[in-house]
């Protein structure tokens, strides 16, 4: 079971890294995700078709944009990376994403929550 939990960590770095980074969604789908995929973003539509029409827009839209992992935890099917999310513009995220992936290590669900990185903060402490 340790190695199923490792390789989906892994599996889900390189599916955001695929298509966040380098702007290769169709590519990600095809290598990462099983046969059906639910999105809990309300911004994306659910599907595989919907999540690539979404972020080949986004790679038009927003040329440069690029992520970052903090942290990457997995327990059982569950993988939740923690990561930075620099958009060009002057805002960036924290990001926090779960995948949850099938019993054959493919992708199947999504669910996320995002956070602007303030330019204040009332501590010293990173959101990292």
């Amino acid at each position: 079971m340790s190695s199923n939990i490792e390789a989906n960590k892994q599996h889900a770095i390189e599916f955001y890294d695929m298509m966040f980074n380098q702007c290769k969604p169709r590519q990600a789908i095809e290598r990462y995700v099983g046969d059906h995929y639910t999105q809990h973003n309300p911004h994306v539509a659910d599907g595989k078709q919907a999540f690539i029409d979404y972020f080949e827009r986004m790679a038009k839209e927003y040329p440069g944009k690029k992520v970052s992992f903090k942290r990457a935890l997995s327990e059982d099917q569950l993988v939740v990376l923690h990561c930075l999310q620099e958009w060009p513009g002057d805002q960036n995220y924290a990001g926090i994403d779960i995948f949850r992936f099938d019993d054959s290590g493919k992708i199947v669900e999504h669910w996320d929550v995002l956070q602007v990185i303030p330019n204040h903060s009332e501590n010293n402490n990173s959101m990292f």
